[in-house]
């Protein structure tokens, strides 16, 4: 049910932007959009640390030194906030949109009854029929589902008929439950296939030390003198001897073991070096802070494709290096899941994530859109109650049984209870993301 965004093997690909090691910058994010009813392929969303990096020289930028790091919505500019949480909001809903999209045509093509497609959920915004297909925009726009008139007590469709869902030979269900991932794969390359034509491939080009994006102002660092765009190049007179997101680390831990204790940093400023001592302030559970955002220090660079088969060869490269990473992150959060549970969140934080990506990097969006439908793609097929792999795993079991279904009271149970689970969960993240919104804390 955990998705992590932020694989911790970085290539020279989109994975680049993401990075799971940085303590300061760890951010954990996890969607639910589902549908309700019994009779529907729904959409379940789980994402899990989604980390943006800024370099010195980012492109795109539409404000210098900016983390793309969020703990809450900045509301310092109306419009501009407005404008980016609209931008990550119409961008989680194409991605869902999508994913249903792809239910939806694999059982229209194959002539299977549909009787609702949904963008949303909740209570109805907006509907109208085709078709004998009720289409609906629905209050909340973090979901979305197909409806299958099945085990519908007011369809006029006999229970008999071979073009309903469940009377459909087992291929053809396996068609129609996996079109949704199949879809979201497709449209994470055509987005990455995008970018590599309109942006060009992001080239990263790694310099020594840790860079310092943001200073909060009245912090341990700004009252000490640490400023935007500072380098930290050593700490304690060690100077720093190797490049990597695991500088990031010792640095913060530094910090984190000092409250109230001098701390050197040697910076590296305006084209020379300077020391700054700075006191850390103490946090409630005795661990240092001095109110900075900190990132690898690189510099990001692009490369135009010469041609069209070389724009293919860049997106499938980038493609297949940021599903490998997301795999793999995916694994290390199982693996160490009574590490990550906590940091498990829903979709308040994610709509805060792309708001603050599309603030800081327009370009950031490509990556954003990309990473999302990769995730979504790869926890829909877990085998999980309420899940497509869920509806896929029963059917695999009719298969081995011999085209024998399941009872259909235990086929209700087990997606009751994942349905069941679904809904307290995102309500739980729901309210919990919310209230750690910086701006709805400042209100507390």
């Amino acid at each position: 049910m955990i998705i992590n965004l932020s694989p911790s093997s970085c290539s020279l690909s989109l994975a680049r932007f993401i990075n799971s090691k940085s303590h300061i910058s760890r951010l954990t994010k996890t969607h639910f959009s589902k549908s309700f009813s019994s009779s529907s392929s729904s959409t379940f969303h789980s994402k899990n640390q989604f980390l943006h990096e800024k370099n010195r020289y980012p492109f795109g930028r539409r404000r210098d030194f900016r983390s793309w790091v969020i703990p809450g919505f900045d509301f310092g500019s109306n419009f501009e906030s407005t404008q980016s949480v609209l931008e990550a909001v119409g961008v989680l809903t194409a991605i869902i949109v999508v994913h249903e999209s792809g239910h939806f045509l694999a059982a229209y093509l194959q002539g299977i009854h549909v009787s609702k497609f949904a963008v949303g959920f909740g209570p109805i915004l907006a509907k109208f029929n085709a078709k004998n297909v009720e289409y609906s925009l629905r209050a909340f726009p973090l979901g979305g589902f197909v409806g299958f008139p099945d085990n519908d007590p007011d369809s006029d469709i006999p229970p008999d008929d071979k073009n309903l869902l469940k009377n459909r030979p087992i291929f053809d269900r396996v068609i129609v439950i996996s079109a949704g991932v199949i879809a979201n794969i497709i449209f994470a390359y055509v987005i990455i296939f995008t970018q590599v034509l309109l942006v060009g491939l992001p080239v990263q080009e790694s310099f020594p030390g840790v860079l310092v994006p943001d200073v909060r102002p009245f912090s341990a660092a700004s009252r000490d003198g640490l400023l935007p765009g500072d380098v930290i190049l050593g700490v304690n007179g060690i100077d720093f001897g190797k490049n990597g997101p695991s500088l990031v680390t010792e640095v913060v831990d530094v910090i984190k073991r000092s409250p109230k204790r001098n701390v050197l940093l040697k910076i590296g400023r305006g084209g020379g070096n300077v020391d700054v001592r700075v006191t850390p302030d103490e946090n409630s559970d005795g661990t240092g802070r001095i109110g900075v955002q900190l990132s690898p220090n690189f510099k990001i660079s692009k490369v135009q494709p010469k041609n069209i088969l070389e724009a293919f060869s860049f997106s499938g490269r980038e493609f297949w290096g940021l599903t490998y990473s997301v795999l793999d992150s995916l694994k290390q959060t199982f693996m160490n899941f009574s590490q990550t549970a906590s940091k498990v969140s829903g979709p308040v934080a994610i709509i805060a994530v792309g708001a603050e990506v599309a603030k800081s990097n327009v370009d950031g969006l490509y990556q954003f859109a990309a990473v999302l439908n990769i995730n979504l793609a790869v926890i829909n097929l877990l085998p999980l109650p309420a899940l497509d792999g869920g509806t896929l795993a029963l059917i695999l079991v009719e298969a081995a049984r011999g085209g024998k279904k399941l009872p259909l009271e235990v086929e209700q149970g087990i997606m009751s209870s994942g349905i069941m689970f679904v809904i307290i969960v995102g309500l739980f993240l729901l309210v919990r993301d919310t209230l750690n919104l910086d701006f709805i804390r400042d209100l507390l």
